[in-house]
């Protein structure tokens, strides 16, 4: 019951926020208009578009495949693309993107892949994924200090919260991984602090738990060690798969004919929503997105493609994303649920 009362309310909770987001946005807003501009679109860049969604999904199931390899774990890549779908769907419509790998366990654990194995591939997936958001952010206030005030100069404090919080989160980690036993210790203290205002019950069972969680971050590290290259080919890989996605604004952008903004500016401009909201407890960053879009691409997207433009990109990069591999969840649900019946009855 408490797992289906978790579920009904993530669901409750991303209706909620879908609703609010589609008020927000287009409150006020000829929505006639709107379609009307949206199917000047050319449909070859709203496709190419598409292409990329799926080959962002693709990026992440070759890297799980790459990974299983290198500890001597045969999969499909088929199968490995269904565990990626998996992970987006469930980090689409949870808050801060938490139930995507809890459910990627689950089904690689009906595979046969050990729950110690399946943590370890997803923890270093989690770690260069945040590292390449960080990397990208970085580089940003770095090198591009006249894109961000001319563009970024209303949002940046939401930035800057999106980039710190994705620094705290790559640091904590690297932290757990490679100083295991500091991070055990700095732990326990704490929860014996808190333990001390009673502000957890059950204390000795969440030392347990957080013993058992820090054992996986050890595991992390064995595994880092006797793989070294491991960790910077994935990184590479993961840097591609992330670039896949940022492009589907520039052909929405291209899709309206517009010109004058420069490829790099515009993938670099839609990286920074995804550093300014990733951390965020937002199914998907659902509302703060939209909002950001319509702020630093208002120069960009000029006269009437502004809304039009936010539609087609946040559509195509979140919502075809979420009811892709929506689908192919569901497939694997009624695969998996066939194989089980199938074994009980022999």
């Amino acid at each position: 019951m408490s797992e289906r009362k978790k579920n009904l309310f993530n669901a409750a909770f991303v209706l909620i926020v879908f609703a609010l987001t589609i008020y927000s946005v287009f409150a006020g807003k000829d929505l006639g208009d709107i379609a009307e501009t949206i199917t000047e679109a050319e449909p070859v860049y709203l496709l190419l578009g598409m292409g990329c969604v799926v080959l962002f999904i693709w990026g992440e199931s070759k890297i799980l495949h790459y990974m299983f390899g290198t500890l001597g774990i045969r999969t499909r890549r088929r199968t490995c693309f269904m565990y990626s779908c998996v992970g987006f769907f469930f980090s689409c419509i949870t808050p801060s993107a938490g139930g995507g790998q809890p459910a990627q366990i689950l089904y690689m654990r009906k595979n046969m892949i050990p729950v110690p194995v399946a943590t370890v591939v997803l923890m270093i997936v989690t770690i260069t994924y945040k590292l390449v958001l960080v990397a990208v952010g970085c580089f940003l206030v770095l090198f591009c200090r006249g894109t961000m005030d001319r563009y970024m100069w209303e949002v940046l404090p939401v930035f800057y919260l999106g980039l710190g919080l994705n620094v705290v989160c790559c640091t904590a980690m690297l932290i757990l991984v490679f100083h295991t036993s500091l991070a055990r210790n700095i732990v326990m203290k704490l929860l014996d602090l808190l333990g001390g205002f009673r502000v957890f019950r059950r204390l000795a069972a969440k030392k347990e738990r957080l013993t058992l969680t820090m054992d996986h971050y050890g595991d992390t590290a064995a595994y880092l060690k006797q793989h070294k290259r491991v960790l910077v080919n994935v990184l590479l890989l993961t840097f591609m798969q992330r670039i896949a996605l940022f492009f589907v604004t520039f052909f929405v952008y291209r899709s309206f004919g517009l010109h004058g903004t420069a490829m790099w500016r515009i993938v670099l401009l839609q990286a920074s929503i995804s550093v300014s909201v990733d951390m965020l407890p937002l199914p998907g960053g659902m509302g703060i997105s939209e909002h950001l879009f319509l702020t630093i691409f208002d120069p960009i997207f000029y006269g009437d493609f502004l809304l039009p433009g936010m539609v087609l990109s946040r559509g195509i990069a979140y919502y075809v994303q979420l009811f892709f591999s929506a689908a192919v969840t569901a497939g694997a649900h009624f695969m998996f649920k066939r194989r089980g019946s199938r074994t009980k009855c022999t």
